[in-house]
C-alpha cells in the first residue's frame, strides 16, 4: 500500500505524494514523516544551499526543477544533474555527509515539501523501505552526475542542449522553459557563444524557438532522434530504479 496524504495543502497545491519518492513510501511510513513535511515556494534562482553549507533540510519537489551545480574558485559553474519530481535535494545527509560541494539553485519555479535532517535521518537509519528508496534514488542521481560528465567531455553542444532540454522538460508541465544563454552557458560550462550557435541551430531546424530567455521546444521527437545516447541513459535508469507511478 503506497502512501496517502494524512494532511490537505491549500487548495490547488499538489500533495506531497506528488514527489516520487513520497508517493512510493509505504502509508504508514509516509503517515510518520507527514507532520514533519513544511511547503515551501521557491522562485527562479533561489539557492537551497552552497558549496560547504550545513545541511539542516532536504527537500522533496512537487513541481518545477532543481540543478545541481559544482563551481569553481574562479566562480566558473557546469551542472552536475537536474532534480524533478521524482527526487530529493540533499542526499549527502544520509550518506554520511552533513555539507557537501556542490550548489542547488532553482531553474523552474519550484514547489517542494521540506523536511528537517534530523527527521530524515532517523527514518534512513531504521532501514526498511524508505532507506531502500533513498538509495536508489541516489544511484539514479550518480547515473545522472556520470553521464553528465561523459556527455559534456565527448558529444558536441548542440547534443548537450538537445539533452539538457530533453531532462528538462521530463520534469516540467509545458514545453516551454525560461532560460537565458548565459545561464544555460553556465548550466553546460561552455561558452555562451557555443550555446548561441547550438541554439540558432535547434531553431533553424524547426526543433525549438527562442525569444527573450523563452524557450518553447517545438519538436520534440526530433530532439530526442538528435540527442546523444546519455538522455536515454539517464531516462532509463531513472524508469528502472523508480519504476512506481506517483499517485495523482
Amino acid at each position: 500500500m503506497v502512501a496517502q496524504d494524512t494532511f490537505a495543502p491549500a487548495v490547488g497545491l499538489p500533495p506531497p505524494t506528488r514527489n516520487q519518492i513520497l508517493g512510493m513510501l509505504p502509508a504508514e511510513d509516509y503517515q510518520r514523516l507527514a507532520p514533519h513535511l513544511h511547503m515551501v515556494e521557491l522562485d527562479l534562482g533561489h539557492s537551497l544551499y552552497e558549496s560547504g553549507g550545513q545541511l539542516d533540510h532536504v527537500y522533496f519537489p512537487v513541481q518545477g526543477i532543481v540543478s545541481l551545480l559544482y563551481v569553481t574558485q574562479g566562480g566558473n559553474s557546469a551542472e552536475l544533474a537536474v532534480v524533478g519530481t521524482e527526487g530529493m535535494i540533499g542526499v549527502s545527509l544520509f550518506m554520511g555527509g552533513e555539507t557537501t560541494p556542490n550548489r542547488a539553485v532553482v531553474q523552474s519555479k519550484v514547489i517542494a515539501y521540506r523536511l528537517p535532517a534530523a527527521v530524515l535521518k532517523a527514518h534512513f537509519a531504521e532501514g526498511g523501505a524508505m532507506q531502500l528508496i533513498l538509495l536508489k534514488y541516489t544511484q539514479a542521481l550518480i547515473t545522472q552526475i556520470s553521464q553528465t560528465a561523459v556527455c559534456n567531455l565527448h558529444h558536441s553542444v548542440d547534443q548537450q542542449l538537445c539533452r539538457w532540454l530533453l531532462l528538462s522538460l521530463d520534469r516540467l508541465p509545458t514545453n516551454q522553459l525560461q532560460m537565458t544563454q548565459e545561464l544555460i552557458a553556465n548550466m553546460l560550462g561552455v561558452r555562451r557563444q557555443g550555446v548561441t550557435e547550438a541554439a540558432g541551430k535547434l531553431e533553424r531546424l524547426g526543433m525549438i524557438s527562442y525569444s527573450r530567455g523563452l524557450i518553447t521546444v517545438l519538436d520534440r521527437s526530433s530532439l530526442e532522434q538528435r540527442v546523444c545516447e546519455c538522455y536515454r541513459v539517464v531516462k532509463t535508469e531513472t524508469e528502472r530504479l523508480l519504476a512506481r507511478a506517483v499517485p495523482a
